[in-house]
């Protein structure tokens, strides 16, 4: 089979880039486990809820948005419901969906939860890196997504999942440049 190879600089990069992503993600994911109970799944739940008006949202529009099928997302809202987290409430226009909201606990959880994974994201990224390699990265990470919303998305630059201003990483989470929950 006849396969162009990577060379030496797009192996390095990416290689870097992969474990760069990873060591960050399992550092961040365990602090939220030790810390406050909650898995990195349940965060990207939380985070999305409580950024929603109401803090409520469509559970496809969710699934959507995270990236995962709604079977997944189906299992993780079953699991938060019994930890008390979110609920499941009709959807408005749409019987035969569902709408995922933020209860009292869930938004405790998230307050709580917040002001250590943004002091993890400091001390394992944005302290490591002088202002000048953060506009570099970020200037990299806006190329890779727009030729992702325009040749890998579905809806393009049109999704709505891509049009409402936020930013998903491969764990599905939407980071806000500010976030005051």
């Amino acid at each position: 089979m006849d396969q162009e190879s990577l060379n030496e600089r797009e192996t390095r990069a990416w290689v870097s880039f992969q474990h760069m992503r990873i060591e960050v993600n399992v550092v961040l994911a365990r602090m939220l486990t030790r810390e406050f109970g909650l898995t990195e799944a349940d965060f990207v739940i939380l985070l999305r809820l409580s950024n929603s008006p109401q803090h409520r949202m469509r559970a496809r529009d969710m699934a959507a948005a995270l990236q995962w099928d709604r079977s997944r997302l189906s299992r993780q809202v079953s699991r938060m419901e019994t930890r008390g987290t979110v609920v499941r409430a009709p959807s408005e226009g749409d019987a035969r969906g569902y709408d995922v909201t933020l209860t009292e606990a869930g938004c405790a959880a998230f307050q709580a939860a917040w002001p250590s994974y943004v002091a993890g994201i400091r001390h394992c990224f944005a302290d490591v890196l002088a202002p000048d390699q953060l506009d570099a990265l970020a200037d990299i990470a806006d190329t890779i997504d727009r030729h992702f919303t325009a040749e890998h998305h579905p809806g393009g630059l049109d999704d709505p999942a891509k049009t409402a201003g936020a930013r998903t990483t491969a764990a599905g989470l939407e980071l806000p440049v500010d976030v005051e929950p």
